[in-house]
């Protein structure tokens, strides 16, 4: 599912190609999800967004929080943690959606949940899913001074992945994009936080900074699906897609194993396990 390169992706690609366009008519829910999460009432959103026009989109950065993607539309804004995408006609609709706009010059724009996702309308200046104050990524204000004050909230005990992929301690960066920022600084996702030297700490934070600007900046990675059905061109070096790959230091054999509610993959070889997690 998308993460924060691909919520970037998005509205950069909606700010292109969709602003302008005019909501001839929207449903929501009309198939229903067990794990899609809807803000105020899906049955509402066709009255709410009959005739409101896109303005603008942004990567969850005006109203929300980043790693969702907002649409802003005249009176209200929509809000995704789930895939867009844009159709030129019906005959490309998916089959089952949780979201869906046609436009009054015959285009659809569709949301179809996979795993989970969470979906919303609310009006605009709703503060109803701010970011409670967390510093957002792609800016100056998330430095390590940051970076090294969030890790000294978190119980020494946890694993790194729990500090980065869990309770979204940093809003957007989850299991997806954690795999390959953690092979780039040779950290074990197992790894206690106890463990970890402050140099270590100084790695992990360039390793998220570079690994998730050089996904956003490629245009979202090749394990998800953009605006108009393609997937981003960063290609993912830890993911199940690369998995029949071998490890591109050292030549071994990638691992994949169950832990803490999804799978991790890494190297055993680089990214040696100092302290495992019971």
């Amino acid at each position: 599912m998308i993460e924060l390169p691909e919520s970037y992706v998005l509205a950069e690609q909606i700010n292109e190609n969709l602003v302008g366009k005019t909501i001839k008519k929207a449903e929501a829910n009309t198939f229903s999800h067990g794990f899609a999460w809807y803000s105020g009432d899906p049955a509402e959103y066709a009255k709410k967004l009959k005739g409101q026009t896109i303005i603008s989109a942004n990567p969850g950065t005006v109203f929300t929080t980043e790693g969702h993607t907002e649409i802003v539309l005249n009176d209200w804004f929509l809000l995704f943690t789930t895939a867009l995408k844009y159709h030129f006609s019906a005959e490309t609709l998916p089959k089952k959606h949780q979201f869906l706009a046609e436009f009054t010059d015959g285009t659809f724009l569709s949301s179809t949940v996979q795993m989970y996702g969470r979906l919303g309308c609310e009006p605009i200046g709703s503060e109803k899913w701010n970011n409670g104050g967390n510093a957002l990524f792609f800016s100056d204000d998330f430095d390590e001074q940051y970076f090294e004050k969030l890790v000294a909230t978190i119980n020494p005990k946890e694993s790194v992945k729990a500090l980065l992929a869990t309770k979204q301690r940093i809003p957007g960066l989850g299991n997806g994009v954690l795999q390959d920022i953690l092979f780039n600084c040779e950290i074990h996702p197992k790894t206690r936080l106890s463990s970890l030297k402050d140099s270590d700490i100084q790695n992990l934070f360039n390793s998220m900074k570079n690994t998730m600007t050089n996904m956003r900046d490629k245009g979202g990675r090749d394990t998800e699906t953009l605006l108009f059905g393609e997937k981003g061109e960063y290609k993912t070096i830890f993911s199940n897609k690369a998995m029949s790959k071998d490890c591109p230091n050292c030549g071994g054999q990638k691992e994949r194993e169950a832990f803490l509610g999804g799978n991790i993959y890494f190297c055993p070889v680089c990214q040696k396990l100092e302290k495992v997690i019971g």
